[in-house]
C-alpha cells in the first residue's frame, strides 16, 4: 500500500510541474499576441496620421495651383491691388531672360524671428516654432522641370520662368497657416486660430513659365451686326504647384500639381 501511495503523490507532484509550466507558455503566448497587438495598433495609427497629412499637403497643392493660374489672369488682366485693377499693367507675361535657379519670393512670411508660431497643444502644452526655408524642394520636384538623375534644369538655355509687369519672377512661396491666420484675426475663435497655427507648417508654392503659341479660339458677337469674331492665336502657359510640409523635426513632405492654360493673344 506504501508504494502505491507513494505512486500517486509523485504523479501529482508531476501533474502539478506539468500545469505551472503550461501556465508559464500560455502567459508568454499571450504576452507575445498583447505586444503584437500594440505595434500593430501603433503601426496602424502612424499610417492615419501620415494619410491626414499627406490629404492635408494636397488640399494646400490645390490651394498653390489656383494661385499659379490667378496670377497668370491677373498679369493679363492688369494686377488686383488693394481692391483696384491697374490696367496699364496688363500683358501677357513673357519669361525671363536669366535661369531659375529654384528660389522663391517670399510672400506673406519672412525667415525671421517676427515670424515664429506658437501652438498649443492638448494638456496646455505649448511649443515655439520658426518658418523654415524651402530652398529650390518645388522646383527639383518636377521632372519637367529639373532632370531628376542629374539634377540638372532641362533645356539647352536652362529653365525659365515668366515675370510680371515690373520684371519680379512668377514663383512665388506662401505659408499657409499665415493666410488663414490673417483672416481669422478679427473673428476667429481660439480653437480655430490655433489650427491655423498648426497649419503654419503647410507652405504652398507655384512658378510659371510661357510655353509657347498654341491654339486658341474664343467667339464674341456684335448684337448690332449680329456677327460673330472668331480667333485661334493663343499664349499657353504651365503652371507649377506644390503643397510643402515643413519644419523643425520633420521630413518634407511633397505632393506637385501642374496645368497648362491658354490665354488669347
Amino acid at each position: 500500500m506504501q508504494g502505491i501511495w507513494d505512486f500517486n503523490r509523485m504523479k501529482n507532484n508531476n501533474e502539478k510541474g506539468f500545469a505551472l509550466v503550461l501556465s508559464l507558455v500560455l502567459m508568454l503566448a499571450m504576452s507575445l499576441m498583447g505586444g503584437a497587438l500594440i505595434v500593430i495598433s501603433a503601426g496602424d495609427h502612424s499610417s492615419n496620421n501620415q494619410n491626414d497629412q499627406y490629404q492635408q499637403t494636397f488640399y494646400v497643392a490645390e490651394t498653390a495651383l489656383l494661385e499659379g493660374e490667378r496670377w497668370v489672369l491677373n498679369q493679363y488682366l492688369g494686377p488686383y491691388v488693394a481692391g483696384i485693377r491697374d490696367t496699364s499693367k496688363r500683358k501677357l507675361p513673357s519669361n525671363q531672360s536669366i535661369t531659375f535657379n529654384g528660389t522663391m519670393t517670399l510672400e506673406n512670411y519672412k525667415l525671421n524671428s517676427v515670424h515664429e508660431f506658437e501652438v498649443l497643444y492638448p494638456g496646455g502644452n505649448t511649443l515655439n516654432y520658426s518658418m523654415v526655408s524651402n530652398g529650390d524642394i518645388c522646383f527639383k520636384s518636377f521632372p519637367g522641370a529639373v532632370n531628376p538623375t542629374s539634377g540638372e534644369q532641362s533645356g539647352d538655355e536652362g529653365f525659365k520662368v515668366a515675370e510680371d509687369f515690373d520684371e519680379n519672377q512668377g514663383a512665388i512661396s506662401n505659408n499657409y497657416g499665415s493666410l488663414l491666420s490673417k483672416s481669422l484675426a478679427s473673428n476667429g475663435s481660439d480653437e480655430e486660430k490655433n489650427e491655423a497655427q498648426k497649419l503654419k507648417f503647410f507652405y504652398y508654392e507655384y512658378f510659371v513659365t510661357q510655353i509657347g503659341a498654341a491654339p486658341f479660339r474664343g467667339t464674341g458677337g456684335s448684337i448690332k451686326k449680329a456677327a460673330t469674331d472668331t480667333g485661334n492665336d493663343g499664349m499657353a502657359y504651365r503652371v507649377y504647384g506644390c503643397g510643402i510640409r515643413n519644419g523643425a523635426g520633420l521630413d518634407p513632405m511633397v505632393v506637385n500639381l501642374e496645368s497648362v492654360i491658354v490665354l488669347p493673344k
